[in-house]
């Protein structure tokens, strides 16, 4: 039974000519990517100098170790762009590695101890420093290794043209962007509930090297030599081994509402914790974290899907929310997909528009506790074990077939995946559908289940990943860039590396005040 907020919504826009509205959906990615060098070991070398400057790049940066690359994409209307554009930057910054390669996997392999994992570094201004302080707050609070586990991102928003529309249809009496920020609120908490569904049919991480654990227990059992695994695991870089933060199960950070949320981040970053306390914030010059506040910084909240608005003043994200109201969301559950590249196949998108699109117009009641913990326990069942034949979730605290649950879920894609080929013309939202849904019964076609099998064959799974990194790279590095692209990547790291000296080079005020000045 289809549970849509209203029909005339749905119909309003399975209309050809209302449907043209979706083509100014914007969509951006970014994708993290370890640098590793000739051995497969953690890289020790600073940011290449001919990618530009990590802090002021547009494109190409650093997300926490120094090592650990990311690469974002503009945003674009073109449903083709994000990819294309990734392609360039991979090509671009796999001919400046001299020697090293672009690590294939989510789960890193040979980065040594904490303190072999290098925090980056991102110049002398305030604005650095605060972002290497507030790294190396990370690495105190949850150990670095866990930061230089890579994934993709996906950033996602509804044009400015569909929303009064919608607006209309629903014969809405709030204000515009009111709307706008409950039906974008909507989206997020039905992504909370069914957002499992991406690391089973894209979850890549099943098997991680031994060395990662650095001796911590788990339930995993021996895959070949020196490699673990899940027998029926998806996404272990989602799972408590991987990108999670026990820390904040204490916060319930609410999703109900736009205040909700912004209060309870808020709240975060003002509320002292004893454990962060007696870790200590500086050591007399020496910063060790930017608070012993429950979060350092909004950012450090983890959740599969976050609202976002860019400040236009600087401000933080709660405040800019609170100010403005939701401009976007990120969807942040993709795995790399180590057989690929970029580490990210064309229908990953495809499959998150039509997603993203059936969470916006299905019914969303608020998030109660307890629903809460079986979002949880549903997204923990299937990245450990998403894959096991006769795998139950839950649904109002019954137990219900993962297979049946899936299908019904597409069924209710189905009509969006028509709304946005006849947005586009063709029929690639559909055809992606149909051929996504064969993983449900067969999940011998996951990633997740050929990651396993190709570890099995390479005889563990540093040698797998490895293997396909230096191959990737490689074949990165054979493609000539055409000489305007080359240009214009060159020219924005000649830029971004004046804006960098420039900043450097500005009188600063006390570092102390320049954080005082952010909580304030």
């Amino acid at each position: 039974m289809l549970k849509f907020t209203c029909c005339n919504q749905v119909r309003q826009f399975s209309d050809p000519a209302q449907a043209q509205v979706l083509r100014g959906i914007q969509r951006g990615f970014e994708r993290e990517c370890l640098r590793v060098d000739r051995t497969g070991q953690l890289a020790r070398t600073p940011h290449p100098q001919t990618l530009g400057s990590k802090l002021t790049h547009p494109w190409i940066t650093t997300d926490y170790a120094e090592a650990l690359l990311e690469f974002i994409t503009p945003p674009s209307t073109d449903p083709a762009y994000p990819l294309a554009f990734l392609q360039d930057i991979h090509r671009f910054s796999a001919q400046q590695l001299g020697g090293e390669f672009l690590w294939a996997g989510s789960m890193p392999c040979r980065i040594g101890t904490d303190a072999d994992i290098a925090i980056a570094n991102y110049g002398n201004s305030n604005a650095a420093r605060f972002k290497q302080v507030y790294r190396e707050g990370l690495g105190l609070r949850y150990g670095r290794a866990m930061q230089t586990i890579a994934g993709a991102h996906y950033n996602w928003s509804l044009p400015d043209a569909f929303w009064p529309v919608l607006h209309d249809t629903c014969n809405s009496q709030e204000i515009l962007q009111d709307f706008i920020n409950r039906r974008y609120f909507g989206l997020i908490r039905n992504f909370l509930r069914f957002g499992w569904l991406i690391p089973y049919l894209f979850g890549a991480s099943p098997a991680l090297c031994q060395s990662f654990l650095q001796g911590h227990p788990s339930d995993l059992t021996e895959l070949a030599p020196g490699t673990l695994h899940g027998a029926f695991a998806t996404s272990l870089r989602m799972s408590d081994l991987g990108y999670q933060n026990h820390a904040q199960d204490k916060l319930a950070i609410s999703f109900n509402s736009l205040s909700e949320y912004t209060q309870g981040l808020e709240a975060a970053i003002r509320t002292h914790d004893p454990y962060y306390a007696e870790m200590g914030v500086r050591d007399g010059d020496n910063w060790k974290q930017l608070s012993d506040c429950l979060l350092q910084t909004e950012s450090e909240f983890y959740a599969p899907m976050r609202p976002k608005r860019i400040g236009q003043h600087g401000e933080r994200p709660a405040l800019a929310l609170q100010r403005y109201g939701v401009q976007y969301i990120e969807m942040r559950l993709f795995d790399l997909n180590p057989f690929i590249d970029i580490g990210i196949a064309p229908e990953q998108s495809l499959f998150a528009d039509a997603l993203m699109l059936m969470c916006l117009f299905r019914e969303s009641p608020p998030i109660t506790s307890r629903e809460q913990g079986e979002n949880d326990e549903n997204k923990h069942r299937v990245v450990t074990r998403g894959r096991q034949p006769d795998l139950q979730l839950l649904v109002h605290n019954r137990e219900q077939p993962l297979r049946t649950l899936a299908n019904e879920l597409f069924d209710e894609m189905a009509p969006f995946a028509a709304m946005l080929d006849a947005a586009y013309g063709g029929q690639q939202y559909n055809v992606t559908l149909l051929n996504l849904r064969q993983r449900i019964d067969q999940p011998e076609l996951t990633p997740s289940a050929q990651v396993i099998e190709a570890v099995k064959k390479h005889g563990g799974y540093f040698n797998f990943a490895f293997e396909w990194s230096k191959a990737h790279t490689q074949s990165l590095q054979a493609v000539a860039i055409p000489a305007e692209v080359e240009s214009r990547f060159r020219d924005c790291a000649q830029t971004s590396l004046a804006a960098q000296t420039k900043l450097d080079a500005a009188p600063q005020e006390p570092f102390e005040d320049f954080v005082a000045a952010y909580y304030a």
